[in-house]
């Protein structure tokens, strides 16, 4: 079983860190950074779609509730390596962002217990969500087509989505992104 873990783990970073970005075909993204994928023509610019996924205490969040702010969705799972990585930065930019009115919202696509106690073991303080079938659902309305994680998307506090990125985040990147958004 472990053995099984270890090698979706890799191949899942293999796939993520590998995958080219599809070719950009007159998308308002014109340049972007490798791993960065355009989020569907119909999604750039446009608002984010609507979700509700059970927190910790098992209640459902609807993502309305960070209206307002600038939100970073991000797509993980306890089996993926560089979802495992990227975590503390993510810890470390709501920690240095949130009085910006900034918020990291992560999605596990993973068994709610299993990923939240990871989470705690990591010290992960930035609001999570949780579900299976229903957190893929919600990965695929804000333009994860391949499934792959991590992905990540920027969402401006107008609630329109601006940027995704399939693959590990890179916080220099992160906060361009940020930035580019004032």
């Amino acid at each position: 079983m472990t053995a099984v873990a270890v090698m979706a783990a890799s191949g899942g970073y293999f796939f993520a860190m590998r995958l080219s970005p599809p070719p950009n075909q007159g998308s308002p993204v014109e340049r972007l950074a490798p791993g960065a994928v355009p989020a569907p023509e119909n999604l750039l610019g446009q608002r984010r779609p609507d979700f509700s996924l059970a927190d910790a205490a098992g209640q459902r969040v609807s993502v309305d509730r960070f209206d307002g702010q600038v939100l970073l969705v991000n797509f993980w799972a306890t089996w993926c390596a560089p979802c495992v990585e990227e975590m503390p930065m993510l810890s470390q930019f709501q920690r240095d962002y949130a009085g910006q009115g900034v918020v990291v919202v992560g999605i596990a696509l993973d068994d709610p217990r299993r990923a939240q106690e990871f989470a705690r073991e990591l010290e992960v303080d930035y609001p999570l969500l949780f579900g299976l079938a229903d957190a893929m659902v919600v990965g695929r309305s804000y333009g994860n087509r391949t499934g792959m994680l991590p992905y990540s998307v920027l969402v401006d506090a107008a609630g329109v989505i601006r940027w995704a990125r399939l693959g590990i985040l890179d916080r220099g990147e992160l906060e361009a992104q940020l930035l580019a958004l004032r």
